[in-house]
């Protein structure tokens, strides 16, 4: 089912006046759990895809604006916007924003709280190049946007790919550590102009797939490091799994669950700056079956320990 006709905010799970941060963590959270190559549901695929169109629609603030402001017609309302036309809507219920009442026409002048303070002025100073519309003048094409995904691995390497967008095949350059919500734009390959005009620009937006043994956090990577008791207790060098292979990191003596250890730049790669970093979250694990010697061993630490605490109890 597409959010178009279900309400982006019941999809998320998130009130009205949820802060974008908010926003971003739902989704999130929905896509981990959604998402075709994790859940087994039937209806996973539309489920992930209704979850993608939800964030895409309230992700964007621009977007979000919009949808408070005209409900589900919000596309057609922006679309006759940049026509030149009055946008008509209705107000989605519960919205907390000001505006006109369910069924009334926009005002003229209302348009600029959604599109800035010069209203239809700004708009059509970019569209119209040559002055008033009539002979002579020309007009910018439309820009679209459309969403990329990518796994963690095809972010971080970059490259070159090939897509399809409304039929047409297009290939793109992808930076090396494109983050998720990352616009990658493409000029020109936008809806053709009008009169000799420019054509508009195509902008990508990037989403990156769940990924199960990194969490992501902006260009930081999180990943779980299982430790015996032992190697917790008396510290060790762990292995520890990065995007390009393994990195070894020294635990410290008495680590408990919970321990973060960082690895400077093993996260995502930045081309204009630092690179992200990789923290490994200690977890200790404790075997299910027990070799006769294992056993022996954990019942001395038993006894020891037991000693240990009744002589701290009774100084």
């Amino acid at each position: 089912m597409s959010t178009r006709n279900r309400d982006p905010y019941d999809v998320l799970g998130v009130p009205r006046d949820a802060s974008q941060e908010d926003i971003r963590r739902a989704y999130r959270r929905l896509a981990r759990t959604h998402h075709p190559d994790v859940s087994k549901e039937p209806d996973a695929e539309s489920r992930f895809k209704e979850i993608s169109e939800a964030h895409d629609t309230l992700g964007d603030a621009e977007k979000r604006a919009a949808y408070d402001r005209y409900g589900p017609d919000w596309r057609a309302a922006r679309e006759a916007a940049a026509a030149g036309r009055t946008p008509r809507g209705r107000r989605p219920a519960g919205a907390g924003r000001t505006g006109s009442a369910a069924g009334e026409e926009i005002p003229f002048e209302d348009v600029g709280d959604l599109f800035g303070q010069g209203g239809f002025g700004d708009v059509f100073g970019d569209l119209f190049r040559g002055g008033r519309p009539g002979a002579g003048f020309s007009m910018g094409g439309a820009d679209h946007e459309a969403v990329l995904e990518l796994s963690l691995e095809e972010a971080a390497r970059g490259g070159r790919r090939r897509i399809t967008i409304d039929g047409r095949s297009i290939e793109v350059d992808i930076p090396a550590g494109v983050t998720d919500g990352q616009r990658v734009r493409l000029a020109g390959q936008g809806s053709a102009g009008a009169g000799g005009g420019p054509p508009g620009d195509l902008y990508l937006r990037v989403r990156l797939r769940p990924h199960p043994r990194f969490r992501v956090d902006g260009r930081d990577l999180h990943v779980e490091l299982p430790l015996s008791p032992a190697d917790a207790a008396l510290g060790v060098s762990a292995e520890v799994q990065t995007l390009d292979g393994t990195a070894r990191v020294k635990v410290p003596p008495g680590s408990s669950s919970g321990r973060r250890l960082r690895l400077r730049g093993k996260g995502l790669p930045n081309p204009s700056g630092t690179p992200g970093d990789l923290y490994a979250t200690v977890r200790i694990v404790v075997p299910k079956e027990l070799s006769d010697e294992e056993r022996e061993a954990y019942e001395r630490l038993r006894s020891t320990t037991g000693t240990r605490r009744r002589r701290s109890r009774a100084a």
